[in-house]
């Protein structure tokens, strides 16, 4: 069974919040909040799906309200219902201005409000499920090197701002176009599979990230692990590889990212000279980058 779409509802009447709970508690994951405040750090939070926002609301507006949710990173994209008894146009387009998807008029009729949130929800996970297949790899069904590029910038920019370390490595598997010229296209392609499998049962942690570069190449980002834990890693993979029958040659890198004299492109280049280095020395080894 699918998990249920999520839906933030944020009214200061209590008697409006019920209501609405109600309307659509059998169909989405329902989660309230009385202010502002409240709306924001709940959106923060819980990454709802969607959000029913009344506007005239004590302390914050709801228009107050979406301005903030707009300027964050982390909530920007979250849609936003206006569930309000301001009715008239000037209102509706002040509210569309400020990035809202939809307007709900009080008092609101039950199938209106299930038919805006229901063809709002069609709209997300149809678009979710779009984003979702441009950035996986159609044979090995991990990310492909889209999905690679905007991972590596969203750690990037962590372990800037946080100063931790980011590991990083680069494997290519040994002589694979002559095993794909020996065996056919069909059998190369399970081998692709196998590795990229091998990869992803190796890393332990739910923010580790596998992703195909292209060809035989895979990429692994390992958030906040110094060299030494980056090259475990690596040697964990080549170890299980090995065991299959195959072998994978891997470059390794780590970095704190800096301000200056310090890119994602430069970090990637080592990385792959690193790897090149393990292909020259012999294969199926692990070669660290030192900078």
């Amino acid at each position: 069974m699918s998990e249920k779409n999520s839906v933030l509802i944020v009214d200061d009447e209590a008697m409006n919040i019920t209501a609405l709970s109600h309307i659509l508690k059998n169909d989405y994951t329902i989660y309230v909040e009385k202010d502002g405040i409240g709306c924001i750090e709940a959106a923060k939070e819980l990454k709802p799906d969607l959000i029913l926002l009344d506007v005239l609301m004590p302390a914050m507006s709801g228009f107050e309200v979406i301005n903030e949710l707009k300027k964050d990173e982390t909530t920007h994209d979250i849609p936003v219902i206006f569930v309000t008894g301001l009715n008239n146009a000037q209102d509706e387009e002040m509210g569309f201005l400020r990035g809202a998807a939809d307007y709900i008029n009080k008092p609101f009729s039950s199938a209106v409000v299930k038919l805006r949130v229901h063809n709002h929800m069609k709209i997300i996970n149809q678009m979710r499920l779009i984003h979702q297949i441009s950035i996986t790899d159609a044979l090995t069904g991990i990310g492909n090197r889209r999905f690679f590029y905007s991972q590596m910038e969203h750690e990037w920019q962590r372990s800037l701002r946080q100063q931790t370390p980011l590991g990083f490595m680069m494997l290519d598997i040994d002589n694979f176009k002559e095993y794909n010229d020996k065996n056919g296209h069909l059998q190369g392609d399970a081998v692709l599979k196998n590795v990229a499998e091998i990869i992803k049962s190796s890393l332990t942690r739910a923010i580790d990230i596998v992703a195909r570069w292209g060809g035989e190449e895979f990429v692994v980002i390992l958030p906040d692990t110094p060299l030494e834990g980056t090259k475990a890693v690596a040697e964990r993979i080549r170890e299980s590889v090995e065991k299959s029958g195959l072998t994978v040659s891997i470059g390794v890198n780590c970095t704190i990212p800096m301000k200056e004299n310090c890119t994602q492109e430069n970090f990637v280049s080592d990385t792959d000279k690193a790897l090149y280095q393990a292909k020259s020395e012999g294969r199926n080894r692990v070669v660290c980058h030192r900078g």
